[in-house]
């Protein structure tokens, strides 16, 4: 059945017209304690009558109702987030309504979460007020506890008039100030229980029969959106799980250096990794890189290619060299269709002294009070894409206090500025880092963020997957 169909069944003939507005009003279309006709005005007595002007008169009124929803589905589909979603779904069924404030609580009756409450013209304050209202003494509580009298919409058209209202709730409504509110759960057969959405009136009264329509039919579109947001949330809140898992939990106290990693994700979940690996003798594996694409696959290359690292550097860690090659060879077999960039690098921090060799990756960056500039490493090609990949490695001497810096591609193309000014950017960082600053190296990987991405400074907040590994020497 159509959404005109739905209207026509929903409107008899010998009712009233109530629907010869243009537009929805805002705040209008509401039925107060005081009964107002919404007769239309007869002809004077002699000014014949039109026969068909009743039947055109209700025609408009389903073509204003038509494009009103119109507008507010297209305006909700647009919404690409939960929480955007779930503020638009309670502002656009306020001008349904006709209410001025109301609140959403999402809570999914299958469990899984996430759950939150939204509200519209509450301040934090009032809202904690209502949710101590205990939820069997509310319709929109009753609906959420999955009670069978409450399945379909509940209108309060006079809460403060309700003999047997709950002590709590005559508290509450004085001191927020509303005195009547109506109830859409929201929820849809695949999915169950998904919400529910309250607006309140500031004096008693209730919606029209036409406009619980109108609200009923945009709530069940709206619960249908709902419903794949939150599998899609749910699936990223898995996906990010996965990824941490895949990432060290902690990193090794090593005697002679420290190190902090960030690592900000990207929206769809990219394949940046970083690891640190104790080795024999005191020294220690670093090693940062990226595998093409993003999603479920790049995460499972990550794990593949991480761990056949881990594996490499146990057996032959002090020759990156040898270490990349084998990474590649498994690259080759693993990854037939796909690509990665690696650097790899062997610290021995009693000397002082890094070895280390890059498959398409970027230079690691040395920073400290005398010095800041990128380690000369040699043209190298990423893991996968010749069929022999080799590459010779570098040496270099970090001084006593200095920091290394390794980190992936994705901070440079963040920038959004061409290759040699996105280096330039991410010098003048590592340049401009406080003095004080410079004994922690998170701090210094903080900064070098902040400065050269404003806005990633916050996890999920890049584009694309960062990773940035601070290495800093005694």
């Amino acid at each position: 059945m159509g959404v005109c169909d739905a209207i026509r069944q929903n409107t008899p003939v010998g009712k009233p017209n109530a629907m010869s507005a243009p537009h929805l009003p805002k705040v209008t279309g509401i039925n107060p304690p005081i009964p107002v006709s919404t007769q239309t005005a007869a002809p004077p007595p002699d000014v014949p009558a039109v026969p068909g002007a009743f039947l055109q008169d209700r025609l408009a009124g389903w073509v204003s109702d038509l494009t009103t929803l119109h507008e507010l589905t297209e305006s909700l589909a647009g919404t690409g987030t939960l929480d955007s979603a779930l503020r638009e779904l309670l502002s656009a069924g306020a001008s349904l309504v006709g209410a001025r404030r109301g609140l959403l609580v999402l809570q999914p009756g299958d469990g899984g979460g996430p759950s939150r409450t939204v509200g519209l013209g509450l301040t934090p304050a009032e809202l904690g007020h209502i949710e101590t209202v205990p939820r069997g003494a509310t319709a929109y509580g009753r609906f959420l506890d999955g009670l069978p009298d409450t399945g379909g919409p509940q209108a309060s058209p006079d809460i403060l008039g309700d003999p047997g209202l709950d002590p709590r709730s005559r508290e509450v409504a004085l001191r927020i100030g509303y005195a009547a509110s109506y109830a859409q759960p929201l929820a849809t057969p695949a999915a169950g229980r998904l919400g529910v959405a309250v607006w309140l009136y500031d004096e008693p009264a209730e919606p029209l029969d036409r406009r619980r329509h109108l609200v009923g039919l945009y709530g069940h579109y709206a619960a249908q959106h709902l419903a794949r947001l939150l599998e899609l949330e749910r699936t990223r809140a898995d996906a990010a799980v996965i990824r941490e898992e895949l990432l060290p939990s902690r990193l090794p106290p090593t005697p002679g250096v420290r190190l902090a990693a960030r690592h900000r994700t990207a929206p769809r979940g990219g394949g940046d990794w970083y690891d640190a690996l104790p080795l024999p003798d005191n020294a220690l594996g670093i090693s940062v890189g990226s595998v093409s694409g993003s999603g479920p696959s790049a995460l499972a290359a990550v794990g593949r290619l991480r761990a056949g690292l881990r594996a490499y550097a146990v057996l032959e860690g002090e020759d990156p060299v040898a270490v990349l090659s084998d990474l590649e060879l498994l690259v080759r077999q693993t990854e037939p269709a796909g690509s990665a960039t690696a650097l790899y690098a062997y610290c021995e921090p009693g000397h002082r002294t890094v070895l280390l060799s890059g498959a398409g990756h970027a230079p690691p960056l040395v920073t400290g009070d005398l010095r800041t500039e990128f380690v000369e490493t040699s043209l190298s090609a990423p893991l996968g894409m010749l069929s022999c990949w080799e590459a010779p490695s570098v040496e270099f001497s970090p001084l006593p206090g200095e920091t290394v810096l390794l980190y992936t591609d994705g901070l440079l193309r963040c920038t959004g500025a061409p290759r040699d000014r996105a280096f330039d950017r991410l010098h003048a960082a590592a340049a401009g880092v406080p003095k004080a600053l410079r004994l922690d190296p998170g701090a210094v990987a903080d900064h070098v963020l902040r400065a050269v991405l404003p806005d990633c400074a916050e996890p999920d907040g890049c584009p694309e997957d960062v990773v940035v590994l601070a290495v800093r020497f005694d």
